[in-house]
């Protein structure tokens, strides 16, 4: 019998999964505790999905004065952008149509602050339903304090914790799967 804090590697699925990636934006980046390990982490995180067709989210968080995405995941200007001034996403109509059109129910979370945009947006979609999971070693807050408690919050409220690599190998889920290969070559990367 699963507990609150678990979710079955079954329930990973790519028609329900979409990956969320919040404010990695040049002027949000600079002083964030490990940045160079999180930035690397999300661009697994992003090669992996496109190989295996997940969905894909970014927003940052009021661009005019904070800029838009870091060059090095100019990559992300395909996917589908939310601008916000909200800290939460999840108050964005916008995002909560796309979830919803897309039948998306389990949010896999990444990027910057740990503590202020991606906590609100997380506990915000742990109240509308969603299945949260945290991507622990893909988001980071200037303090490494704000960013631990941050996790514990939103773990205690319900979202799960895991790390990059974990993730990707879940959502893979075999290695007779014929983008293994791909996947394989992107971790060790």
């Amino acid at each position: 019998m699963m507990n609150d804090q678990e979710i079955s590697s079954d329930k990973l699925s790519s028609k329900v999964n979409a990956l969320i990636i919040i404010d990695i934006q040049e002027k949000i980046i600079r002083p964030i505790f490990n940045k160079d390990s999180i930035i690397k982490n999300i661009k697994k995180l992003i090669n992996a999905y496109q190989i295996l067709e997940e969905n894909i989210f970014i927003s940052e968080q009021n661009p005019l004065k904070l800029g838009v995405t870091i060059p090095e995941l100019s990559r992300i200007a395909e996917f589908r952008k939310f601008e916000k001034m909200e800290f939460s996403l999840a108050k964005l109509d916008d995002f909560l149509k796309e979830l919803k059109d897309k039948k998306i129910t389990n949010l896999i979370v990444c990027g910057i602050e740990t503590h202020i945009c991606i906590q609100q947006t997380v506990l915000d979609c742990l109240l509308k339903g969603f299945e949260v999971i945290l991507i622990s070693d893909s988001m980071g807050s200037r303090n490494r304090v704000d960013h631990e408690i941050a996790l514990q919050r939103m773990t205690q409220s319900g979202a799960i914790l895991t790390t990059t690599e974990s993730i990707i190998f879940e959502l893979c889920k075999t290695a007779d799967r014929k983008e293994f290969k791909e996947i394989r070559n992107i971790i060790i990367s």
